[in-house]
This record gives C-alpha cells, structure tokens and sequence, in this order.
C-alpha cells in the first residue's frame, strides 16, 4: 500500500500534479489541512481516495479539525497540529496521539518537514509542496508505504 502525505497547498496546486505525476499510482492521499475550499479539486486530481482534515485557513470548512483512521494495521492521528502548538513543539500533539493510541501522528501547519521516532509512535509532517519554510526551501511531501509484511516505511521526497 502506497499513502502520499502532504499538507499546507494553500489554493497552489501546480507541484502537487507534479508529486502525483511522480509517485502515481497511489492508494490514498492524505491532507493535513489549510486546502483553503480546494479539498473537491484535490480529490478529484488524486484519483484515490482522499482523507483531509481542516487546516487554520479553512475559515469556512466543514472539514473536521482531526480525524482518526487505520492505514494497514496503523491507528493514523491526523490534524493540522495549530491547536496543539506544534509551532513550539510537537509534545502536546504527541501526548494526545499516545492517549488515543495511535501508532503515528500526522501534522501540518509548520511547512518544515520532519519525522521523528519514538516512545511508541511516529511522528511525521510531510512539510508543504506550495509554500515550504525549511532550509533551502524545498517543496515536501512523505511517502508512506507498507510492504508485504504489513510494515510501514516512511521517507520525506522532495521537488
């Protein structure tokens, strides 16, 4: 099973046909917020399933604020991370996830990809392919996939 992560488009869509173009076919696509109205068009250039959660810029979104799903056999945590504070830490996000038993926490919000392991979860944000603020600037996304054996494997990719 192949997952792409992303988050944070922000109404930019030109690198994610771009992304989808390079790592298609996938299985299902995974947003972590601040589509801004866009989440129809995203499911409809994905071609997969598309689960999505409302970012601080989805003003008028009725897109829920986190959402809870199983990919393989992981409990998958998605939010966009702004009402844990992520921006000064991710420890509020990983102490919820933990309390919901979740396998990985997925976040966006920050544009600075990063994946961090441990204490019995995985903790990822794909960083943003329209607006990226790590160093070098470079658009990001995580691919996420589970082998044969059920594992997940998980790598920042980007443009």
């Amino acid at each position: 099973m192949r997952v792409l992560v992303i988050s944070d488009t922000h109404k930019k869509h030109e690198n994610l046909k771009v992304v989808l173009e390079r790592v298609s076919p996938v299985d299902l696509v995974i947003h972590l917020g601040d589509a801004e109205g866009y989440e129809d068009y995203i499911g409809e250039l994905c071609g997969c399933p598309l689960e999505i959660v409302a970012g601080n810029n989805d003003f008028f979104s009725s897109l829920p604020r986190e959402k809870e799903i199983m990919v393989g056999n992981y409990r998958v945590f998605m939010t966009h991370g702004h009402y844990y504070y992520v921006g000064s830490g991710i420890e509020d996000l990983k102490r919820e996830a933990l309390a919901r038993g979740a396998d990985v926490a997925m976040f966006g919000h920050t544009h600075v990809p990063m994946i961090e392991y441990g204490d019995g979860i995985v903790v990822m944000n794909p960083g943003s392919i329209s607006y990226p603020r790590q160093e070098g600037k470079r658009p990001s996304y995580i691919l996420m996939d589970i082998d044969k054996k059920g594992v997940a494997h998980y790598e920042i990719e980007y443009l």
